[in-house]
């Protein structure tokens, strides 16, 4: 007869359990926290957390032993195994991501919006290449802000994955998928901006936007491509903890779906960040010095400031993320800091509309008209307004004064 919980374990079995979760996670269970904790008491050994839950959260117990230490190990290894950020570094921190999300969302959103309308109104007059390109990267940006909602809702319910299963890996393959397009299309950029410098003649007849559009493709499909693991991932969990069992999104992972996950991690920041960081640093250090020779001080500056913009991107957004991967690949198990560099990830979508500002003087002069444009309706009130408290004071003035 079939008997469930701890209560129905011999007490050999008992002992093979908790020698094993120690060995599973060495210290993390500490020998005080086995002590009057009996088989009959039928409770999951809580001590310690990891990610910020309990171990053996939400998890089946094994309905008997076998009698064979290889299958109980590896049942106590898939009880111990939870890799999720660590979330108690201090108290309610996940207002922290909640802020954040939202600080991004309300900041991101106009700006990209504003840059969505200004190279529409670019490619619609004479399209060229580099406009293609950032175009294609402001929608990236937009479609990261638009299903931001998703995680300001996991962030305000403790990081916990509150709405339908489904959304979950849809919204982690689009996060994930935008942050790499924003490496990839800034490498892009700056092949195109070192090509108008290196080759003007050449470049400013040919202005390639057909073959700008078949690169932005080829970067949507190898992000994609990349990003995809998010569904191998989430439905390769074992069947003994399918995602009913589990109430986290992309946050908890067992043995087998680090097996996957770490290699890919490590292939992405080695080839979608490394490899863009170098093509965009030597075409953007040989931009600067070609210019430094002999071009306008106002060329010069908007070339700093594209470069500055750039490299804030990879340095500071990108490059804290990247470098969790290569940890996590060498640990066997993602770092407890990594979701918190994920948050400089997603203020990217914050710091591009500084390279498209800085990407051509069209794109500032189109800025500028349109910020005309927009504040045009309250001008005529300022003036207005300025006129009479001008007579007012006039009038004020010539009745104060003493006839001469």
């Amino acid at each position: 007869m079939e008997q469930e919980g701890l209560a129905a374990w011999p007490g050999p079995c008992w002992g093979l359990l908790q020698r094993s979760c120690s060995a599973a996670l060495p210290g993390s269970i500490p020998g005080a926290a086995w002590k009057g904790l009996s088989p009959a008491e039928g409770r999951t050994p809580a001590a310690g957390k990891t990610g910020g839950q309990e171990l053996g959260h939400r998890r089946k117990e094994p309905a008997r032993c076998w009698g064979q230490s290889s299958w109980v190990l590896k049942e106590a290894v898939a009880i111990t195994m939870d890799t999720s950020p660590d979330l108690s570094f201090f108290p309610g921190n996940h207002w922290l991501y909640f802020s954040v999300y939202l600080f991004t969302f309300l900041v991101g959103l106009p700006l990209n919006l504003v840059a969505l309308v200004i190279f529409l109104g670019k490619l619609r007059r004479r399209p060229v290449a580099v406009d293609v390109l950032l175009l294609n990267l402001t929608i990236s940006d937009l479609l990261l802000l638009l299903f931001l909602p998703f995680r300001m809702v996991e962030a305000a319910s403790g990081m916990r994955w509150p709405l339908p299963f489904i959304f979950c890996p849809f919204s982690g393959f689009l996060f994930f998928t935008t942050i790499y397009l924003t490496s990839l299309f800034l490498a892009a950029v700056s092949v195109e901006r070192f090509l108008s410098v290196a080759y003007p003649l050449w470049y400013k007849a040919r202005p390639r936007p057909r073959q700008a559009g078949l690169v932005s493709g080829a970067c949507w499909l190898v992000a994609g491509a990349h990003c995809s693991v998010v569904y191998i991932t989430e439905f390769s969990r074992n069947s003994s903890y399918s995602h009913t069992n589990n109430d986290t999104c992309y946050l908890e992972f067992q043995e087998n779906q680090l097996a996957i996950l770490l290699p890919v991690r490590l292939e992405m920041a080695v080839v979608l960040f490394g490899v863009s960081l170098l093509i965009t640093s030597y075409c953007y250090g040989h931009l600067v010095w070609v210019l430094s020779r002999g071009a306008s001080h106002r060329r010069r500056r908007r070339v700093v400031g594209l470069v500055a913009a750039t490299l804030l991107n990879f340095l500071v957004c990108f490059g804290p993320y990247n470098v969790s991967h290569v940890v996590g690949y060498i640990r066997g198990e993602s770092p407890a800091w990594r979701s918190y560099v994920l948050l400089l990830s997603t203020l990217n979508s914050c710091v591009d509309p500084l390279v498209y500002y800085f990407s051509s003087s069209g794109f500032q002069a189109d800025f500028h008209g349109l910020l005309r444009r927009l504040t045009g309706g309250w001008r005529p009130w300022r003036e207005e307004g300025s006129l009479k408290l001008k007579e007012k004071n006039e009038e004020g003035g010539s009745r104060g004064s003493c006839p001469t």
